[in-house]
């Protein structure tokens, strides 16, 4: 294929599943075929303007976001992670909990869209707590990084964005689209909408702080419902929530409650996140005046304590005590204090302290849907692993890459589960497990998934796990536990169910005949990692915690310490395991950037790759470039990076540079992860051949 890209697009070559392409070199993004050093146009704000890494944005003014439209360069940003479903329903009454997510202004390394080499990030893993996630800054209209999107949405907690105005510059903003008449207002709640469905996140907190005119209040409710209403509509399940700031005759005064001067724009929306210096009195107005949406309410806990507040840091359980007892929602404003504020390096213990303290006034939330598959990963690391060893050494952060995580239990001292980056069997993380058998006791159960959901007539489960310290003298093994009902059975009708509705999956040596998939991963435990496959039948049951059993080898009066790594846990629907896996369709490259190497025999190059796979059937992808020719030989394959959507922007490739009248191939691969984790034969992966050679005497070696 060849010809150059047209202004602002890049040309595009498409192959088979396993064919292959040839491509000449199109424009790179943000750059339109102009030479590294040059002045950078749009798209710049989808890219890095140094490296043309895809990047998260935001909208600064009233006209970006009016102009804003959608545009292939910020594919990049849209969320492909579907939110994946929970118990109780966020429309339930139980109170709920949003976390307001707050750092140094936001877009910093979370920015980078395919993660970045950070050492020591700030992340958030205590999904199973919260209901909400906002992502704030002081950017008129913040877009929630994807990154953070993808890992809410794979543990099923909304993302809202934030759309902010301030000091002076927010009141023209509001003149300019609430005093200008309802067409104005209209045209950005609509915008508003439309940018939460195209990026797949789940609405917006409206944060007015300053004063408006008299034309511009009376226009606000008005505004906010029909934003709700645009949001309902284009995003399913999605809301809208009011920051209490402005007074209904346009005055900028915090009320730290609902009352009667705010009333009317709660009743305008999905719900008022308060200020955070309130009192209880302010407490029992609100939840007088709110009545029946009581749990609208968000009554806001800034843990850094800024103000007259009832307590923040480590103190914040005193606040959420006081909001429970009233049966109000809360919002934690900027829990980031545990790693602005007590440092970078002893944050994860800090981290599990902290949600530790709170986690008697926060209802947790339950599984309804398998696969259940997770090997516990941060989204983060010192290295990457696979199979149980390093595969890539050196710091990543990249929160798509983040594993639907546990419930991180503790227990009077005598449990703890927290996150060990020094092992783990993929990516980055896996999960410890430390604790104490008591003395007269053959065993603990550690609870590592509530469940909600029928359990299919029969389930295989697998287990990766390697003990630690000196004392081996105990099995673990997984236990399932089903909820009290007189016509749950294990295995067939006549045998009879364990007490207490607890069910031990029985322990299979090598999985049944067929099912060749699952037994390559019932005999892939290596590098001091133990596999185990179970099976379960059960009849007409409903599964309701998954717990990892720990118990003694030998009888024993004294109490027991333990440790141990888990390092993967699945559970599948044996009816879905034998299923054939789809194949990567239409693998393309395009926007071509060629380099300078690092070395005077190497170019670097610079590439999108985009392809097809069915929605929601893939965890992620592994991308890969293998076989760069030129005379005899290949390179072994090479991991590029991980897809979280089905493109990838490959950045800085060193290949080899050709000789004049010589050509060069580069293979590309593309390896779908499903949710359950299970190999995909190679045949079934996209692959796509890039031949090159040096240009014409008297072309620039830069750029084409």
């Amino acid at each position: 294929a060849s010809g150059r890209a047209a202004p602002g697009r890049g040309g595009r070559q498409r192959s088979g599943s396993s064919g292959s392409a040839m491509a000449e070199a199109q424009d790179a993004p943000g750059r339109r075929g102009k030479r590294p050093g040059d002045e950078v146009e749009e798209p710049a704000r989808h890219f890095d303007t140094k490296t043309t890494e895809p990047v998260s944005f935001f909208l600064s003014s009233l006209e970006e976001l009016l102009s804003w439209k959608p545009d292939g360069n910020g594919d990049f940003n849209i969320c492909t992670v579907p939110l994946a479903e929970r118990q109780p329903p966020l429309h339930s009454k139980r109170p709920r909990t949003l976390v307001c997510h707050d750092m140094r202004g936001g877009y910093l390394e979370d920015r980078f869209i395919q993660g970045s080499a950070t050492r020591n990030p700030y992340v958030f893993y205590h999904w199973r707590y919260i209901d909400i996630f906002v992502y704030f800054s002081h950017r008129t209209v913040t877009i929630p990084p994807v990154c953070w999107t993808n890992a809410a949405h794979r543990n099923g907690v909304l993302v809202l964005g934030t759309f902010i105005t301030e000091w002076t510059d927010g009141e023209k903003l509001c003149e300019a689209f609430l005093a200008a008449g309802e067409e104005a207002s209209r045209a950005v709640s609509e915008q508003l909408a439309r940018i939460a469905q195209h990026y797949c996140f789940d609405g917006w907190l409206v944060n007015m702080e300053n004063t408006l005119s008299a034309a511009a209040v009376k226009n606000l409710p008005p505004f906010l419902r029909h934003l709700t209403a645009q949001v309902h509509s284009a995003v399913p399940g999605g809301l809208v929530i009011w920051y209490d700031s402005v007074l209904q005759n346009g005055t900028l005064k915090w009320q730290n409650e609902l009352n009667q001067d705010n009333r009317v724009f709660f009743d305008a929306c999905d719900g008022l996140f308060t200020n955070y210096n309130w009192k209880e009195e302010h407490l029992e107005r609100t939840r007088a005046l709110a009545g029946p949406r009581q749990t609208d309410v968000y009554v806001g806990v800034d843990v850094f304590a800024r103000g007259d507040v009832i307590g923040g840091g480590f103190d914040t359980n005193k606040s959420l005590r006081l909001i429970r007892q009233h049966g109000l929602s809360a919002a934690i404003f900027a829990p980031g204090w545990v790693y602005e504020h007590l440092g970078e390096e002893n944050f994860l213990h800090n981290e599990n302290k902290f949600w530790g303290l709170l986690a008697e006034y926060l209802p947790t939330h339950s599984i309804c849907t398998l696969p259940l598959a997770t090997s516990f990963s941060l989204g983060m690391g010192t290295s990457r692993f696979l199979d149980g060893k390093v595969e890539e050494a050196g710091p990543w952060y990249d929160l798509s890459a983040q594993d639907i995580q546990p419930l991180y239990s503790e227990h009077e001292g005598r449990l703890n589960t927290s996150c060990c980056l020094q092992d783990a069997w993929c990516g980055g993380s896996s999960l410890r497990l430390q604790g104490i058998i008591p003395a007269g006791e053959e065993h603990v159960a550690i609870r590592l998934f509530s469940l909600q959901m029928p359990a299919p007539p029969k389930l295989f489960l697998t287990l990766l796990y390697k003990l630690e310290g000196s004392n081996t003298e105990f099995a673990v093994a997984l236990e399932l536990t089903t909820w009290d009902s007189g016509t749950c059975h294990e295995g067939n009708v006549t045998s009879l169910p364990e007490p207490n509705s607890r069910h031990h999956p029985r322990f299979l040596p090598a999985p049944p005949p067929g099912l060749a998939k699952l037994l390559a991963s019932c005999t892939r435990g290596s590098h001091g990692w133990t596999s185990r496959c179970y099976e379960l039948e059960l009849q007409d049951c409903s599964l309701r915690d998954l717990s990892l059993l720990v118990s003694r080898q030998q009888p024993s009066l004294q109490e027991m310490p333990f440790s141990c790594l888990l390092g993967e846990v699945r559970v599948l629907d044996a009816a879905s395991v034998g299923a054939a896996p789809p194949q990567v369709q239409s693998l393309s490259a395009s926007q071509l950037w060629w380099q300078e190497g690092p070395t005077a025999e190497q170019l670097s190059l610079s590439l999108t790759l985009r392809w097809a796979f069915p929605p929601g059937q893939a965890g992620w992808f592994r991308v890969f470039s293998q076989g760069v020719r030129c005379r005899q030989g290949q390179t072994p394959p090479q991991l590029l990076g991980l897809a979280h959507a089905c493109l990838y922007r490959a950045v800085g490739l060193a290949v080899p540079r050709p000789a004049a009248g010589q050509s060069c191939r580069l293979e590309l691969l593309v390896e779908p992860v499903l949710h359950d984790e299970l190999p995909v034969d190679p045949q079934r992966w996209g692959r796509l051949v890039l031949i090159y050679s040096a240009p014409a005497t008297g072309t620039s070696r830069d750029g084409h």
